[in-house]
């Protein structure tokens, strides 16, 4: 009697056996429809075998083999193996996440054709520059797997790289997947890649897609009737018959990792499949994660660069830093910031204040008694939104509506602290009541409607002043941007997380990098109080190989990653004791005295200790060796899964955590 193996979107580390009496090999690969509880689930065939761990007359039998779909191939559950193998996931979770949700569902949904895309003639090819051509020669598509990082600056033209390879791979027959890390930097990519190749099937993947558009193309990409998928982070899974090029767009956004469920990094993903193809790879950035950079420095990965800007009349923008301590501030914004901002408008130019912390302000206070606007379901405080009178988090969504006096001592002369985008909006329009000033933050763009209306507004014209948060900081192209003042800076240089240093050096020159892109020269204000800190030296250098040099130098004596390897497990539960408690028996289980190659952290509370109600806390296992500390876990994770545990508490293991 043939026996299905079947992989189902579960929290559980197991296939589940059902019978099949008209089942043979060929099945492996469909999906199937099958009792479960007292339902029925769809999962997906990953053996047919004639015997099980489970005496037969105890298997239920499958139900309906779903053939509408070609088998899901070989390639595919490789992929999903490695992905579950090295995250700790259980398989059926990463095999089903990977599917769309019209295909995982029990009930058929009916479809439609999706409308033709018209015809149009194809954007003309720019000229390449010297350093183009020379990037493009050392990059063979035909030569097997290998990993190419391109380094380029801020508008080196890495995009028309990106392009060229396209055109060779298409000119094989051949396939492309190409990744960026958020939404709102698709729709313009989406756009240009349209442009070029009119003839080539475009399809895009990414959450905001209707279900069923996210099927169609989906369905497109798998059956080869598209040429170029371009998605988000999830994207690296869809199967594609005929792939010959990976292309990962800003690669070191820390949005391709998933922080949810699977806890992956599409990148690293992104590589081990090349490599599984043996097909090349091309990672971009102007600022390389250290990861990918110290792969480049030891000769793992092809290190290209572009120097220079691709357009000869636009040059790198000067940074300058703007020492505020000695400086009277008004509303955060310095005298030297206003003039140039002034001097803009004047010349019919863009200017660009750039604030990472959206609402009016980070907290609403009481100088009477000191009462501040803390989140009750969160260790958080709740962010005054002025403009609808409500105070948010950011964190769980809980939000209430502003008090008319102090909830603690009734006091009326409550005052916010701090400032976000609104509050700079605000004090803005009062400032150049003539200028066109438009926010661009979460709270103002929620949708890929509002996102490509607001990129209208933008090149059309009709704003003068942009107040934004890193919505703003990458990939988008404003010919008419010269001026980009920085607020806020500061926060990130002495933050607890070790990445901090890294991340707040990519996002201000990504920022920076939005200044004088075409024929306008361009100026980056940053308002600091430490302006003889090493990494604003650094920037106004546009000296990333040194920055990374100097940091790769602190993390290898650090013994931090990318010299280490890490994993982290945490835990959440209502009360903090049971959370540290579980960690505590983790950390002493026998199997960790059987691995002295992996050392255990004591355990303690997250950065943000409580989330939605929920205590949490975390236990960091680490190693100078990746097989040591793969050989640990699955022993690790299997152990802690024999722990007797409070019912409410949850927890996961993450490898390669990014955040602390």
């Amino acid at each position: 009697m043939p026996v299905l193996r079947v992989a189902l979107d579960l929290p559980l580390h197991r296939l589940f056996d059902y019978v099949a009496p008209e089942a043979s090999n060929a099945d492996v690969g469909y999906r199937v429809r099958v009792p479960f509880a007292r339902g029925e689930r769809i999962g997906v065939i990953v053996e047919v075998s004639g015997m099980s761990d489970w005496p037969l007359e105890q298997l239920k039998a499958a139900g309906e083999i779903l053939r509408d779909l070609p088998p899901l191939p070989n390639d595919f559950f490789s992929l999903c193996e490695f992905a579950s193998t090295y995250y700790q996931a259980p398989l059926g979770e990463v095999v089903l996440q990977a599917l769309p949700a019209g295909l995982k569902r029990v009930a058929a949904t009916s479809r439609r054709k999706g409308r033709a895309e018209p015809k149009q003639a194809a954007a003309p090819v720019p000229d390449l520059t010297a350093e183009q051509r020379a990037v493009l020669d050392m990059i063979d598509i035909r030569s097997g797997f290998a990993a190419h990082l391109l380094h380029g600056v801020t508008g080196s033209g890495k995009t028309e790289v990106y392009l060229r390879l396209i055109e060779q791979v298409l000119a094989a027959g051949r396939q492309v997947l190409l990744l960026v890390p958020e939404i709102n930097l698709t729709p313009q990519l989406e756009s240009r890649v349209r442009a070029r190749f009119p003839a080539a099937g475009v399809v895009s993947l990414h959450s905001e897609l209707a279900e069923a558009a996210r099927e169609r193309n989906w369905r497109a990409a798998f059956a080869g009737e598209v040429s170029i998928v371009l998605g988000t982070r999830l994207a690296i899974f869809t199967p594609m018959p005929h792939l010959g090029l990976i292309v990962v767009d800003e690669e070191h956004d820390p949005s391709f990792k998933q922080q949810d469920g699977m806890r992956y990094s599409a990148r690293d993903v992104a590589v081990f499949r090349a490599r599984q193809l043996g097909i090349p790879i091309l990672l971009g950035s102007a600022t390389p994660s250290l990861e990918s950079w110290a792969n480049a420095q030891g000769r793992r990965y092809t290190l290209l660069s572009l120097r220079e800007r691709a357009n000869p009349a636009a040059m790198l923008p000067a940074v300058d830093l703007l020492d505020t301590r000695k400086m009277v501030l008004k509303e955060g914004v310095s005298e030297p910031l206003i003039a140039a901002i002034k001097e803009r408008l004047a010349r019919g130019e863009q200017s660009l204040v750039f604030l990472n912390r959206r609402g009016y302000a980070p907290v609403l206070t009481c100088t009477a008694c000191g009462w501040v606007s803390r989140c009750k379901r969160c260790a958080a405080n709740l962010v005054l939104h002025l403009a609808e009178r409500r105070l948010r988090c950011h964190h769980c969504g809980f939000e209430n509506r502003v008090p008319k006096a102090c909830p603690t001592c009734g006091n009326q002369d409550i005052h916010p602290f701090g400032r976000g985008t609104q509050r700079v909006e605000v004090w803005l329009q009062e400032q150049f009541p003539e200028a066109r000033i438009l926010r661009v933050d979460r709270d103002s763009v929620k949708s890929r409607k509002q996102w490509e209306a607001v990129l209208e507004r933008i090149h059309g014209g009709e704003a003068d002043i942009l107040v934004g948060t890193q919505m703003l900081a990458k990939g988008h192209d404003f010919p008419r941007l010269t001026l980009v003042g920085v607020l806020g800076a500061d926060a990130a240089l002495f933050a607890a997380d070790w990445r901090a240093p890294e991340r707040m050096f990519a996002q201000l020159m990504q920022v920076a990098g939005r200044a004088g892109r075409a024929e306008l020269k361009g100026e980056v204000l940053i308002q600091t109080e430490y302006p003889d800190h090493p990494l604003y030296s650094a920037l106004v250098a546009h000296d990333y190989p040194g920055f990374a040099a100097a940091l790769l130098k602190e993390r290898e004596q650090a013994g931090f990653p990318p010299y280490a390897f890490q994993a982290m497990l945490r835990a959440e539960a209502p009360a903090m004791a049971d959370a540290i408690a579980f960690l505590t028996t983790a950390c002493a289980l026998p199997v960790v005295q059987e691995h002295p190659n992996v050392a255990l952290y004591d355990p303690v509370p997250m950065k943000l200790s409580r989330l939605a109600s929920l205590e949490r806390g975390q236990l960091l296992a680490e190693s100078a060796s990746r097989p040591a500390l793969q050989a640990f876990l699955p022993r690790w994770r299997e152990a802690i899964e024999g722990i007797k545990a409070p019912s409410k508490l949850r927890w996961h293991l993450e490898v390669d955590p990014l955040e602390f």
